[in-house]
């Protein structure tokens, strides 16, 4: 068993805060540009993966990824010069201008109250990177442009919101890869249940790159034409890409502007087993999930839908359905992957999960793992992965996973507002 660190928590349980709700939801992903889209299509179990148009992938023998193919920065930003900026960045300033639309604030009432960015992501600006490289291939050192070279830094996504918005708060860009926009969701979480502000905005953003896509096909993980999670033929994951942000707000302060509450954050928790590079371990995650039941205040068989990270390799699938099969015994309560619809949008994966899960709280369904024709019967009796589309179910309390290489867990638990 991995040894595994204390859980940092945050939630009901642990003190008399503010209570934090979800006002705002911005997704810009390969299944759709809106929250609303977005909804549509992951109930509908659409796929928006395809042949890579971003990069020659010819000479990759599996050449698939989720891409956002008519993604025009200039169509959703007023400040931001896409020149300037690089396309992780332009897709987190891109959703941050839709969630905050979707909200139905303007940027006084952002200035009012203290709103900062704080943003996920694995691979920072990696097509500028990419971009970068190429340019030293072909030409050596002096042929780089200074002016890319600049639009590098990881830091610049979060950047790029609080630029795009004119936010003054707190503002973090958290490279924690595939959990990353829940460490962002539960940092956000933190700043407005303390009072330090009264809205933040949460998320995160990656873009596809050859060097992310060469990675995972380097280590086996590649599926071979579509990501099918939990299924009995699952053979990996696709890459992706996308943008999804959050707008948290104190309770107080959305009841008083007469605000849309799609869900109340419960509490999150967070730990790192560092046990493996790459292979995740189940009793760390159990841990995780009921050190996130505790700080929500939660009991496992209040749980009515969980959002899995389900990447749709054999050892993540498994590992994550054992973790589940810990905490909440023989009854698991309905586990779905809506990677099999993005692809794995890296850090912005559990943001879009939290979007997912938002929007299933807000509309009374389960969403859907596409592609899963069987079953894998060697995960055991009762996983309902809900195969195919969405299914109509009144949910309360949904739990939303995030995990990542180098054994970094976070769970955040999202509630129905009362």
């Amino acid at each position: 068993m991995a040894e595994t660190g204390p859980a940092r928590t945050a939630g009901k349980a642990a003190g008399t805060y503010r209570r934090v709700v979800i006002t705002g939801l911005g997704a810009v992903s390969p299944v759709g540009i809106g929250a609303d889209v977005f909804a549509a299509a992951i109930r509908a179990g659409e796929s928006g993966t395809g042949p890579i148009e971003s990069f020659d992938a010819s000479a990759f023998p599996r050449r698939n990824a989720g891409e956002v193919l008519d993604f025009d920065p200039a169509d959703h930003l007023k400040r931001l010069d896409p020149a300037r900026w690089g396309r992780s960045g332009l897709l987190a300033a891109a959703a941050a201008r839709l969630a905050i639309v979707d909200a139905g604030m303007d940027e006084g009432q952002l200035e009012a109250a203290g709103a900062g960015a704080i943003m996920g992501t694995t691979s920072g600006e990696s097509a500028v990177v990419q971009e970068l490289a190429e340019q030293w291939i072909q030409g050596g050192l002096e042929s780089i442009d200074g002016g890319l070279a600049g639009q590098t830094p990881a830091a610049r996504i979060a950047n790029a919101v609080s630029s795009e918005l004119l936010l003054s708060g707190d503002t973090q860009t958290i490279p924690t890869a595939c959990s990353a926009s829940n460490y962002a969701l539960g940092y956000a979480f933190d700043l407005v249940r303390s009072g330090e502000a009264d809205v933040m905005l949460a998320g995160g953003a990656d873009a596809v790159n050859r060097l992310t896509h060469a990675g995972f096909y380097a280590l086996g993980a590649m599926a071979e034409d579509v990501p099918r999670p939990f299924a009995a033929d699952r053979s990996g994951i696709v890459t992706g890409e996308g943008g999804a942000v959050l707008v948290l707000e104190s309770y107080e302060h959305a009841q008083r502007r007469g605000a849309r509450m799609y869900a109340e954050v419960l509490g999150y928790a967070a730990n790192c087993d560092a046990s493996h590079m790459v292979h995740p371990d189940a009793a760390s995650i159990a841990s995780g999930i009921r050190a996130a039941h505790e700080a929500a205040g939660v009991d496992p068989e209040q749980i009515d839908y969980i959002c899995a990270h389900g990447t749709g390799t054999p050892t993540n699938d498994a590992t994550e359905v054992a973790a589940a099969r810990e905490v909440f015994g023989d009854r698991i309560p309905p586990i779905s992957s809506i990677k099999s619809m993005l692809g794995h949008t890296m850090g912005a994966a559990s943001g879009f999960g939290a979007i997912a899960c938002c929007k299933a709280l807000e509309q009374d369904f389960l969403p859907p793992t596409a592609h899963v024709t069987e079953p894998d019967p060697e995960l055991g009796e009762g996983v309902d992965c809900v195969p195919g589309v969405g299914r109509e179910a009144r949910l309360n309390i949904v739990q939303n996973h995030g995990f990542a290489f180098g054994g970094n867990n976070v769970i955040t638990i999202l509630g129905r507002v009362s």
